[in-house]
């Protein structure tokens, strides 16, 4: 770009010509989010008037973020946002971006959701899923609440979801508690490995853990090789190594008729099946995403296991 006169139209096409260029395929989109990031201008404003000009401030700003993209630098990680679940959630290099596919876990939690639940959530990262369930579930349980005559008394306290996330990542801790505070969720974060901290059984667990082969993660795109943590990614060998470990512990951590429910990779939902009914869940299933691929498998168990000493 090189100028210091821009306007809004001239940026919006320059960065999508240099990123177009790079090879990022939602060229003109990205362009227009780091512009509307840099100059807080909406659709609707820039339509009204695509000839305004970009403070010398806001032009510098915007073709810096532009290279950096450019670069394959997650458009997330430039702006330190991305959406979930219609939540805007803080995030950084020390957090899996959230993504759309992780919604379809979202929601087939909350349709499991029953008040007073306690909700556990392993390999927690930005929080996104459980802070997800307890803002949304509360909202959810509140309407049906008040739905009979309009005149419920509200939730009382023993009916308030609880959760508590877990991650081995300090960092990812720190940006999990932001937001919850942020979206005015309470709940309890802790740092650990998988269930290390853990010490109370639980309605319902859920987890995104890595599931992604050690062997597949130097074909993936730059955006997530380069940029996201790598524990994030990283399911070892065969990526069922967290759900072997989840699956076989879980049973002393859960309550009797509490639910397991993962997000796997779209080819791994048979085998983290067979794994749940091996260790004795019932009622097993697989979930699809909205591009019908198998992507959250749940299950529910039964027994009250004691963990062995």
């Amino acid at each position: 770009m090189g100028q210091r006169i821009m306007t809004l139209r001239q940026g919006h096409r320059e960065g999508t010509e240099i990123l177009g260029k790079a090879g990022i395929a939602e060229a003109s989109l990205d362009s227009w989010l780091l512009l509307s990031y840099v100059t807080g201008i909406s659709r609707a404003a820039y339509y009204g008037e695509p000839d305004r000009i970009l403070t010398e401030e806001e032009a510098d700003r915007y073709e810096t973020l532009i290279q950096k993209r450019a670069g394959r630098i997650p458009l997330q990680h430039l702006t330190g946002e991305q959406e979930f679940m219609g939540y805007t959630f803080r995030v950084n290099e020390h957090v899996l971006i959230p993504r759309q596919d992780t919604e379809t876990l979202v929601e087939e939690a909350l349709r499991r959701l029953k008040p007073g639940m306690h909700i556990l959530d392993l390999c927690t990262g930005s929080g996104c899923i459980l802070i997800s369930l307890l803002k949304a579930g509360a909202e959810r349980l509140a309407e049906a609440d008040a739905k009979p005559s309009g005149m419920s008394g509200g939730m009382q306290e023993k009916d308030m979801l609880t959760g508590i996330g877990t991650d081995l990542s300090g960092e990812a801790l720190k940006v999990a508690a932001e937001n919850a505070g942020r979206l005015g969720v309470r709940a309890s974060f802790l740092k650990g490995d998988l269930f290390e901290c853990v010490t109370e059984r639980y309605d319902m667990i859920v987890s995104n853990p890595p599931y992604i082969p050690t062997k597949v993660i130097e074909g993936l795109q730059e955006e997530v090789r380069l940029h996201d943590p790598y524990i994030a990614l990283d399911g070892k060998e065969d990526g069922l190594h967290f759900y072997r470990e989840i699956i076989k512990n879980s049973i002393y951590y859960i309550k009797k008729g509490g639910f397991l429910l993962f997000e796997t990779g779209y080819d791994q939902g048979e085998a983290v099946s067979a794994l749940m009914r091996d260790a004795g869940y019932s009622k097993v299933s697989i979930q699809k995403d909205l591009a019908d691929q198998d992507r959250v498998v749940c299950g529910s168990y039964h027994r009250e296991e004691r963990k062995p000493v």
